[in-house]
């Protein structure tokens, strides 16, 4: 088990692929190293998730176009690239990494956990979220 200050907190905003797709890799990259990661789901971010939606497509953030809708055409074309959830799952397979939707988001829109994609681990209030955010925090 990683120590504590090993741990990586992605929280998500943004629910579009470019960043849906960092932040996997980011994800994947640490569980690789055998960091700890966790991640609450906020806002846009949470609807990305919801059941059947992750393969969806959820567009490029405004900065990121029109490069970045061609960048993350062409890493579809190329065989092997890995959907961002695919890449999150199998961070889920390597290592510690648990996906937390956010509390208020769910009250928000009206989720309850059978509305969400099983990479969801569980709803966490960012108390306690940020309770456990003792190493690197990242917000995406």
């Amino acid at each position: 088990m990683a120590e504590p200050n090993d741990t990586l907190s992605l929280i998500l905003f943004s629910g579009t692929d470019d960043k849906l797709t960092a932040s996997a890799v980011l994800a994947a990259g640490a569980a690789a190293m055998g960091r700890k990661v966790n991640v609450l789901l906020q806002y846009w971010a949470l609807e990305a998730f919801q059941a059947g939606h992750p393969r969806k497509d959820h567009g490029v953030t405004k900065d990121a176009e029109p490069e970045g809708a061609t960048l993350l055409g062409m890493m579809a074309e190329r065989d092997g690239v890995q959907h961002w959830s695919e890449t999150l799952a199998q961070a889920k397979d390597i290592g510690e990494v648990r996906v937390h939707a956010c509390a208020l988001s769910m009250d928000l829109f009206g989720f309850t956990m059978h509305d969400l994609d099983p990479l969801v681990d569980d709803v966490e209030g960012v108390a306690s979220f940020m309770l456990e955010a003792t190493g690197a925090i990242v917000f995406i």
